[in-house]
């Protein structure tokens, strides 16, 4: 099984998948975002635009993914913002067609809870430290914001006054995942927080 957790940047996608990870005790997280990085590598740094927009970093997810769904009988946990309707046809869609059980939550959020959310980010805070500009990602709350609101894009999970533990609830109770470890305390729960962010974190 793949569960893949979309929404727009800000919206606790990495947090979500990780936390559900931890509390499920089983699985494998899979971040596309790794190969799309990998990618950038191997190009020009003026040919590094959106990775998302590369037809092989599309078919690379699709195949890698399905790769680690037919040798595992274990969860494989994805966190990934894609909205373009193609895209996400040729990715979660292409899984889809091949077989793959592949189960989709996009992660809805308030303009005003994913401008607090981004601006309070360890990888925010972090490229401000070292300059650069990290207005990208809050100029594409709209665009995300309106393209997951479509009821392709579903399970949609309403999480303006959910916690991140009752997120990650919510995807369990509807997955049929079992929860074997209980929620963390407030100041293990902060700290937890903190070293995924500062892992994902991208130069």
């Amino acid at each position: 099984m793949i569960i893949w957790v979309n929404g727009a940047f800000g919206s606790g996608k990495t947090h979500t998948v990780h936390e559900l990870h931890r509390r499920h005790g089983r699985g494998h997280v899979a971040d596309p975002e790794i190969l799309g990085y990998a990618m950038h590598k191997m190009l020009p740094a003026s040919a590094r635009t959106d990775f998302q927009d590369l037809p092989q970093w599309r078919t690379g997810v699709a195949d890698t993914l399905e790769r680690s769904a037919a040798v595992s009988d274990e969860p494989i946990l994805v966190p990934m913002t894609i909205v373009d309707p193609q895209y996400f046809d040729e990715t979660v869609g292409e899984l889809r067609r091949r077989g793959a059980d592949v189960r989709h939550y996009a992660l809805i959020a308030s303009r005003e809870t994913l401008e607090h959310r981004l601006a309070s980010r360890v990888s925010t805070l972090g490229a401000r430290l070292l300059g650069r500009d990290e207005t990208w990602a809050h100029a594409q709350i709209d665009r995300c914001r309106t393209a997951l609101a479509d009821d392709s894009f579903g399970v949609h999970i309403e999480t303006d006054d959910l916690t991140l533990d009752e997120v990650v609830e919510v995807i369990a109770a509807d997955v049929g995942l079992p929860l074997t470890r209980n929620r963390l305390s407030r100041p293990a729960a902060a700290v937890r927080r903190a070293e995924v962010a500062v892992r994902h974190i991208r130069f």
